[in-house]
């Protein structure tokens, strides 16, 4: 899959140079609206309320919503009043705070408008690190597609959530490298987990999918072990949400149940991320906030109607509870796939990535 062009992409900055239009994610697939984000405030709502979600796309808005605050009040109180602010906002993901102390490490320097200035030009910079690094997975990611690839025959692809441009600025981080092998003519299949509660397989990762012409089926997110079972699963491909220094992998809840069957079905589990995904503060996955998020996404579903309106209806009215994210054991990981290049052995990840992150 080529790059978007750069106003198509999840995040741009508009025509005026400074306020940010994302792809409203909450209307997808029914609806493709754009949001314009003004200030940080807006910024924070658009990363709570989920317009946007993703690991790298959640790090680039929250990077230009500290720009938004810094063009309204450039002083010290300012950037870290807002970057407080922003932070806040999800606690799972370490790419927010990744991309906010790097545009805060980039802006402290200056004052006033050169402040401003280089704060903008630190998130304009993770922005197309980040195409670059997806770029790069998916290379890499495409010589394990290959390993799976056989004469007359379709590579079949689990994957959980969506790990597509939708969840970055541009390209994917996990859907990447199915994409280069549609380009290069591998036959490849991917089923999609509906991802309950908020349904982002069904939704983001088929639409994607369908716009890119890879076939794919959505499936209910119990059904991956089965197919496991029936051998109709060649390799799993997820995205993450914070890897830590041991190789324990935060992702969306139920990751870790697809890594368990995978195990006992002797399935490749690969995992795809960029190193802002890296956190090396943290030994192991017990040290991470898991964010828990509001239980109505679990009592109730939104869909369309066929006026074409888009509806909520509730599903239960007992008691719910809603963790957004699970671990998975690096022991049950096969390889992750990184901008940096597929890393086998959990001793190198902490090496690998810590050498090649940027100054």
């Amino acid at each position: 899959m080529k790059p978007r062009d750069p106003t198509e992409r999840s995040l741009v900055v508009t025509q005026n140079g400074w306020s940010v239009s994302v792809l409203d994610q909450r209307q997808l697939p029914w609806r493709v609206e754009r949001a314009e984000l003004t200030s940080a405030v807006m910024a924070a709502q658009a990363i709570r309320e989920m317009w946007v979600r993703g690991a790298p796309l959640i790090g680039a808005t929250g990077a230009y919503g500290l720009c938004l605050a810094l063009r309204e009040d450039p002083s010290d109180a300012s950037l870290e009043r807002n970057l407080a602010l922003l932070l806040a906002t999800r606690p799972t993901a370490v790419n927010l705070r990744w991309a906010l102390e790097r545009v805060r490490a980039g802006a402290k320097p200056y004052a006033g408008a050169e402040r401003v200035a280089a704060a903008y030009r630190c998130a304009a910079a993770i922005c197309d690190e980040d195409v670059r690094s997806n770029r790069a997975i998916g290379q890499y990611g495409l010589d394990l597609i290959r390993c799976a690839a056989e004469p007359g025959r379709t590579v079949n692809v689990l994957t959980h959530c969506n790990a597509g441009a939708l969840a970055t600025v541009d390209l994917g981080t996990a859907l990447a490298p199915i994409y280069q092998a549609q380009e290069l003519g591998i036959p490849v299949h991917v089923w999609v987990d509906e991802t309950r509660p908020r349904n982002q397989g069904a939704l983001l990762t088929a639409y994607e999918l369908r716009r890119a012409g890879v076939e794919h089926t959505v499936i209910t997110d119990n059904a991956g072990g089965f197919l496991m079972q029936c051998g109709e699963v060649d390799l799993c491909l997820v995205g993450a949400d914070r890897v830590t220094r041991n190789g324990d992998v935060c992702n969306k809840i139920g990751t870790y149940l697809k890594a368990l069957a995978a195990r006992d079905n002797e399935v490749p589990f690969y995992v795809a991320f960029p190193f802002s995904t890296f956190d090396a503060s943290l030994e192991s996955g017990r040290d991470i906030t898991i964010e828990e998020r509001d239980p109505d996404e679990v009592t109730s579903i939104s869909g369309q109607t066929p006026a074409g309106e888009i509806a909520t209806v509730m599903l239960t009215c007992s008691p719910a509870v809603n963790p957004a994210f699970d671990i998975t054991p690096a022991r049950l990981v096969s390889a992750y796939i990184t901008d940096r290049g597929v890393i086998r052995e959990i001793d190198a990840l902490p090496r690998t990535l810590r050498e090649s992150a940027p100054v």
